[in-house]
């Protein structure tokens, strides 16, 4: 089977597993809010929920070294994406939401891991290092199909449980259509990029610094942006078009970076670039006016899933043999400023009543976050061979 037809496959279970599994619950919290069955500080534990869930099933999934292993994570992933999308339909109340979203954060992290490794692998391999890097703007196609299918469930004045069901059907015609096709763990290397325990790394600390900001800064407007663009237009129709609007953004930012010429020298200053534009966003959803709001969507969304390949990039460029281990420790950085975004926001709400002090605290990591990206330029590569196709953990 051709490579082309199994990154295809990749991209899809990126679509699935991190549109649905991971980022569903963005699209359904003000159903959840208006329905009675949470509030705002309870939106704020769930998303946390389902990030700490996200942080162990990563750091799980690199613990996987053997085919089995890898194939039996991937697997299981994609279907527990399922099975508890589908088990959303009968729950109600605080609890049983944070239950199911902590299950679907491992799970979409044992998707994304375990994809990241057999889909650049084989990129790499195939010499298509541009088609491994497209692969990861499935996040971004999946948010935006998540929110059309909230859309048009909302003009016909559905309800949190059809949307659950419609999510698990939509997840399952894929998980049927791509397993046959997926990337097969057995052409993983033997042995992986892992260096001396007392080898320093100029930068690795500052970059990890950065990408923990960067978690921070984008998931707090990632996560509550429909419900603060419903708040604005009162639950009208209008309302449903700025997440599936986020999605495409993000996706277009993937495709611009991989377009882009890997120049040595110059992933800082993208990466900064990526950041400085992100926190203007997280600055123009505190307008009160639905211009701030598209706004913050242009410019959070774009750079929103750009940002993961470039920091990857960095990684290797300062230490190109010690790929695996840095991309476990900037992992459990980007998962822990995640799950601190959340509960901020639940400290946010339950003292402000409002999202306001979250948003400005997210803003100023991400332009703290840009400032160490700048300063982080002027420690210099380690001379290497290093494709363009580095992917988001």
């Amino acid at each position: 089977m051709s490579p082309f037809i199994r990154l295809l496959a990749s991209f899809i279970a990126l679509i699935m597993a991190m549109g649905i599994g991971r980022f569903s619950l963005t699209p359904q919290l003000p159903h959840l809010i208006s329905e009675g069955q949470i509030d705002l500080t309870g939106a704020g534990l769930i998303a946390a929920a389902n990030y700490l869930g996200y942080l162990l099933g990563a750091l799980d999934a690199i613990r996987a070294k053997r085919p089995d292993q890898v194939q039996g994570r991937l697997h299981a992933g994609l279907w527990l994406c399922v099975v508890l999308t589908l088990i959303s339909v009968l729950a109600q109340g605080f609890w049983p939401h944070l239950l199911l979203r902590f299950g679907t954060g491992i799970a979409s992290a044992w998707v994304m891991v375990m994809i990241t490794s057999l889909s650049q692998h084989l990129a790499v391999t195939a010499i298509r290092p541009r088609l491994g890097a497209l692969v990861f703007a499935g996040p971004g196609v999946g948010v935006l199909l998540t929110g059309l299918l909230a859309l048009v469930a909302n003009l016909w004045g559905q309800n949190s449980a059809t949307l659950w069901l419609i999510y698990a059907a939509a997840a399952l015609i894929m998980v049927l259509a791509i397993l046959p096709i997926l990337p097969q763990p057995a052409t993983l290397p033997a042995a992986t990029h892992i260096s001396q325990p007392d080898t320093r790394q100029p930068g690795i600390g500052r970059l990890g610094a950065i990408y923990g900001l960067y978690g921070l800064g984008y998931i707090i407007p990632a996560t509550f942006l429909s419900q603060m663009a419903s708040a604005q237009f009162h639950g009208q129709w209008q309302a449903d078009l700025f997440w599936p609007a986020f999605g495409l953004c993000a996706a277009i930012g993937v495709v611009l970076i991989s377009l882009r010429r890997p120049t040595p020298g110059t992933t800082g200053y993208w990466l900064m670039g990526g950041l400085g534009i992100q926190a203007l966003g997280v600055l123009a959803c505190l307008l009160p006016s639905s211009t701030g709001l598209a706004l913050g969507v242009i410019l959070c969304g774009t750079p929103f899933l750009a940002c993961m390949p470039l920091v990857m990039q960095r990684s290797r460029e300062l230490a190109p043999h010690a790929t695996q281990r840095n991309a476990a420790l900037l992992t459990a950085c980007f998962a822990v400023g995640q799950l601190a975004g959340p509960l901020l926001a639940a400290l946010s709400s339950h003292f402000s009543g409002t999202l306001h002090p979250a948003l400005l605290i997210a803003a100023s990591g991400l332009m703290l976050a840009a400032m160490l990206a700048w300063r982080s330029v002027r420690v210099p590569a380690v001379p290497a061979a290093c494709d363009a196709s580095t992917a988001p953990r």
